[in-house]
């Protein structure tokens, strides 16, 4: 991991009144992430986490290597992934990826299909009979947009996905998400706002929402 979370930003919900933001003090006028929060870089919790990552990459690489059929030691690194015990009917198809593991929760029949990366550090919360095809992101962390604070903070926010959702293969779920029950997320598509119940949300788009301003001078 080349930098603490992964910079996985989502679209605005819309703007804010005007106000102060909470570490620079400098006016802000939308916060991209719903529920954001913020971890400053270089301090004891942030080492804390990266120290976290890195022995959660070494159980997800143990966990990779396992025989396919070895089903008891695939539950045993699961669980010292996830930091505590897993239910029975979780299924996990490797290979898997996570980076943090005490941010996730699952109900009961999830099933988790090959390739999946949950970048937890914000929670991720799965509801009862959860399907999650292959090679899906969902991706709780990220940076601030802004140049002069990017490398000073990781940015996270919960992804939230409710009972009998159906997520489609290569499908990337963004912070701050919420997935409403019963609904269908598309194949390859990019959720970067709440879907409601029932819904089925398609495609992928790139929407300019705001211009950054340059870096400040020795940034």
């Amino acid at each position: 991991m080349a930098r603490l979370g992964e910079s996985e930003h989502r679209a605005s919900m819309g703007a804010l009144p005007v106000g102060r933001h909470p570490v620079s003090g400098r006016p802000c006028h939308d916060r991209l992430v719903r529920n954001e929060r913020r971890l400053r870089t270089r301090t004891p919790e942030s080492r804390a986490f990266a120290q976290r990552v890195q022995l959660v990459m070494s159980l997800t690489a143990r966990l990779n290597a396992l025989p396919f059929d070895d089903l008891d030691a695939r539950r045993t690194v699961l669980t010292e992934i996830f930091g505590g015990p897993v239910p029975d009917s979780l299924s996990i198809l490797p290979p898997f990826h996570c980076d943090y593991g005490l941010g996730a929760s699952f109900g009961e029949r999830v099933f988790i299909n090959q390739g999946c990366f949950f970048l937890d550090y914000g929670g991720i919360s799965i509801g009862d009979r959860v399907m999650i095809g292959p090679r899906v992101t969902l991706s709780t962390a990220g940076h601030p947009v802004e140049l002069d604070e990017r490398y000073d903070f990781v940015t996270h926010a919960p992804i939230r996905v409710e009972d009998d959702v159906w997520i489609g293969a290569a499908a990337t779920i963004t912070p701050g998400v919420t997935i409403g029950r019963g609904s269908v997320v598309g194949a390859g598509a990019v959720v970067a706002k709440d879907v409601p119940p029932l819904s089925v949300v398609t495609a992928t788009s790139a929407v300019e929402r705001r211009r950054l301003k340059p870096a400040s001078t020795g940034t």
